[in-house]
């Protein structure tokens, strides 16, 4: 969304006042697996999950925004919790107009571990651009993390727009 600045006056033809808004949210998700960074093994990204009606977990995108020392610290976490299946419908490792050999590679990690993360975008069923880790979520049952918190959003702003 743009909005123009009340500080400045409308010009026709001109982006000199104009802001972009971004509608920031925040989603519940499963750590259903991790990619490794592609320099050593430092933990590179947390792949995503929801719940969906059918009962298994899909894979909605990832988060990868980490400090080298956070790296090394989610490293930790989440080797206690390799194993499994990981994500149990959609699964990570599809094409990709980013894909290399090594993206493809990723380890499945038991569904027990929710974060919260902030993101601006989801539809057709993934978070668009990037998501943003905010803290780990103990408290919340991992099957509590569905699609209903995204696509009610989702579903709002496309009729408020």
């Amino acid at each position: 969304m743009l909005a123009k600045r009340l500080d400045a006056p409308y010009r026709s033809g001109e982006r000199t006042a104009m802001v972009k808004i971004k509608r920031m949210r925040t989603a519940d998700c499963v750590v259903g697996g991790f990619r490794y960074a592609s320099k050593g093994r430092a933990v590179g990204s947390l792949l995503l999950g929801l719940y969906g009606a059918d009962g298994l977990l899909h894979h909605v995108g990832f988060c990868s925004s980490f400090s080298g020392e956070e790296r090394k610290k989610l490293k930790k976490v989440l080797q206690s919790k390799i194993g499994g299946q990981g994500f149990t419908g959609n699964a990570p490792g599809g094409p990709s107009r980013w894909s290399s050999e090594r993206s493809a590679e990723w380890a499945p990690l038991k569904p027990e571990l929710v974060c919260e993360i902030k993101y601006d975008h989801f539809s057709g069923a993934r978070f668009r651009h990037g998501t943003k880790f905010l803290r780990w979520r103990p408290d919340k049952d991992p099957r509590t993390c569905t699609f209903d918190q995204v696509e009610i959003r989702s579903v709002l702003m496309q009729r408020s727009a």
